[in-house]
């Protein structure tokens, strides 16, 4: 169906860069002749708090990865309605917009507009045409500001903003086959990540015994006296981790160290060479100076694995949230790396964790009192390096399996970005293929790249 797509019989220069020639019948309309801005706020706060995903769209807060602090009241802060286009005014170079799907609340600092009254325009159409690739462009420069981390897009210069209008039904088709196509484009990437989930899930197995157990399955165990620990190899030794870390806090006093980032399954890594957009902050003077070998532990998610010794070979910086340590004592950083993630470790981090709310949800901190009294079971040091050798050999084949699986992952994303452009600017005639198709719901967060866990840093909006 998709390789049978043709463009369109005839086309115009439509004078625009980022949509170049268009199909002559296609008019061309000023944004300001398509919406209206609202502006109504909540009387007590009360409604569904929604937040802008620059992968999901506009969904309910409580769906999305979001650890910052939540405000005491949300009195004031502006309302949106189904179809309703939102729009994070300092995010939305960076994909912070959409169509809201949901009655609720937002940022007072977002946009809101609705489609005018008697306006040809499809809602469904235009979340398509703005979080486009190519319309991404006019959303560049449009933002201005000092700080590319804090580019602006005000409602006059969006409303300036030109958009490429086809015929209703032309729309309706546009967005009936993109939703089927991108409903099966996703119940692939979905097939292959949770592929990938198991395997991941097998690494942790692995992992888990080796550096609970060792490589021996018939070594001799001893109670090790800590009953979320139980028996352990009678030549380790027990160790409370204030023994094997001590916190460090330097600050830098010019920001220019490169950001650093903590994502799971990828330990610490540069955020520029991760993400495509540049970190929210304002200023990166005051975050936390991390050192290669050093441990960083992001005290709301230690439980969730989320503790990694920087193997960087740069001076990086984290968030001033985070707890930075240097490795003490008889033990292999790696090792310890690799236990601190082990799914008991993990659980004993999630049980010693305290503040406002339960289980996932809410604001649990690690302490680092806490953290320090917590014991771990130690082989020599030797034995910790043969141990890492024996698990590296075990997972080769494990890891390359799920490198190619992500490497095909982001093809079918990478196929999906330049359909959607295609599509939505008339490179691609898809009324044919669109008279055959069935009508599905209009679910637009359920058709977009799945979020990632990103750092408190990289998540500060304009919430905040």
């Amino acid at each position: 169906m998709i390789a049978n797509l043709q463009p369109y019989p005839e086309y115009k220069e439509s004078g625009l860069p980022w949509l170049g020639r268009m199909p002559r019948h296609w008019e061309l309309k000023r944004g300001k002749s398509i919406f209206e801005r609202i502006d109504k706020r909540s009387a007590d706060g009360k409604e569904e708090l929604l937040t802008v995903s620059s992968a999901r769209g506009v969904v309910p807060r409580k769906t999305a990865t979001v650890t910052m602090f939540k405000a005491e009241s949300y009195r004031g802060y502006k309302l949106c309605w189904p179809g309703d286009l939102v729009i994070n005014s300092l995010w939305a170079w960076g994909g912070g917009l959409g169509v809201s799907q949901h009655h609720g609340i937002i940022s007072s600092a977002y946009g809101v507009y609705r489609i005018r009254k008697g306006t040809p325009v499809s809602p469904a159409f235009i979340h398509e045409v703005v979080r486009s690739t190519p319309f991404n462009w006019e959303l560049q420069v449009r933002s201005k500001g000092i700080w590319i981390s804090r580019l602006q897009l005000t409602d006059e210069s969006f409303l300036d903003a030109p958009f490429h209008m086809p015929p209703p039904e032309e729309q309706a088709a546009m967005v009936r086959f993109l939703h089927y196509a991108n409903g099966r484009l996703e119940r692939a990437i979905r097939a292959k990540r949770n592929v990938i989930a198991l395997l991941h899930e097998q690494k942790q197995a692995i992992i888990h015994r080796a550096v609970t157990r060792g490589l021996d399955p018939t070594v001799s165990l001893k109670p090790s006296g800590v009953p979320w620990l139980g028996d352990i190899p009678k030549h380790w030794e027990l160790k409370r981790i204030k023994y094997l870390l001590r916190e460090v806090d330097h600050r830098s006093t010019t920001g220019s160290e490169p950001l650093l980032s903590m994502r799971m399954h990828h330990g610490l890594v540069v955020f520029a060479e991760h993400f495509s957009r540049p970190p929210q902050a304002a200023t990166l003077v005051g975050f936390k100076i991390v050192r290669p070998g050093q441990f960083v532990v992001n005290r709301m998610q230690a439980g969730n694995g989320v503790i990694f010794a920087s193997k960087l070979k740069v001076t990086g910086l984290v968030s001033p949230d985070y707890a930075v340590f240097d490795p003490i004592g008889n033990a292999n950083v790696d090792f310890l790396g690799e236990l601190f993630r082990s799914r008991k470790v993990r659980a004993k981090f999630r049980a010693e964790s305290k503040g406002l709310g339960t289980g996932s949800s809410g604001f649990l901190r690690l302490y680092n009192d806490r953290l320090g009294a917590i014991h771990v079971a130690l082989p020599p040091r030797g034995e910790q390096s043969s141990i890492l050798l024996g698990v590296a050999d075990e997972l080769s084949g494990v890891n390359t399996a799920i490198n190619r699986l992500e490497r095909e992952i982001e093809l079918l994303r990478e196929y999906r970005r330049r359909l959607v452009a295609d599509v939505v600017t008339g490179k691609l005639d898809v009324r044919p293929a669109a008279k055959h198709l069935p009508m599905e719901p209009e679910k637009f967060e359920d058709l977009v790249e799945d979020g990632e866990l990103l750092d408190e840093v990289e998540l500060k909006k304009t919430e905040a």
